[in-house]
């Protein structure tokens, strides 16, 4: 009878922890302790931001939203706000967008000239430099110092490879891809890496802040 208790007690216990584990195994994906992945799959980690280690960023050649040719080498010498977005995107793409046209807005006038925000494509099916133009005027956004980049679909993989962004295409119009926004500083270096949804404009704001700092002690 005592052993038969025991063994009855046990059970319960076995039972009692799986549905803790269960729960906890619940409570932390609710909480954002999943590892950063493709927007549109999930939650994203609570601390989304990242040096990047100083990692030159890749040189490229695209076309901009006025179908030309558009050469990052251009722009050395000034700080760069980099993100992957898609027109048709009804995801989060709008919000980077709108992150990115509230961050055009507040740059000091003396700012204007030193920051270039640069918004890449990952759905050149549909993303012409038309397209593009649209999707932009449609977000205020002030082309002198912001692009709309398309290219072939070639051109664009050796872009995404060189940033580390996957692209999945489910659909026409439809498009999986690694959230990552990413500061460029004047020498063409990656300084700071922003995954996933939860992206703050404080923060990128606050970094860009301090690169253009740097960028001016270095200059006296």
């Amino acid at each position: 009878m005592y052993s038969m208790r025991l063994r009855k007690l046990g059970l319960v216990t076995s039972v009692f922890s799986l549905l803790m584990l269960a729960w906890l195994s619940v409570d932390l994906s609710a909480h954002g302790a999943s590892p950063p992945h493709a927007h549109g799959t999930g939650s994203q980690p609570k601390t989304p931001t990242a040096p990047a280690q100083k990692v030159k960023a890749p040189d490229f050649t695209l076309i901009d939203q006025n179908g030309k040719p558009f050469l990052s080498t251009n722009l050395r010498g000034k700080v760069i706000v980099l993100d992957f977005i898609y027109t048709t995107c009804t995801d989060v793409c709008p919000l980077f967008t709108v992150n990115f046209a509230q961050l055009q807005r507040r740059l000091a006038p003396e700012h204007k000239g030193e920051v270039f925000l640069v918004s890449i494509t990952t759905d050149p099916e549909i993303d012409s430099p038309k397209v593009l133009k649209a999707y932009a005027q449609r977000h205020g956004a002030d082309f002198n110092n912001w692009a709309f980049l398309t290219g072939t679909e070639a051109q664009l993989k050796e872009v995404w490879k060189g940033f580390g962004i996957r692209v999945i295409r489910k659909a026409r119009g439809l498009v999986q891809h690694d959230s990552v926004t990413t500061l460029i500083d004047w020498q063409g270096v990656r300084r700071f890496n922003y995954f996933g949804e939860k992206v703050r404009l404080e923060d990128v704001e606050r970094d860009l802040l301090l690169l253009l700092a740097e960028k001016a002690k270095l200059n006296r």
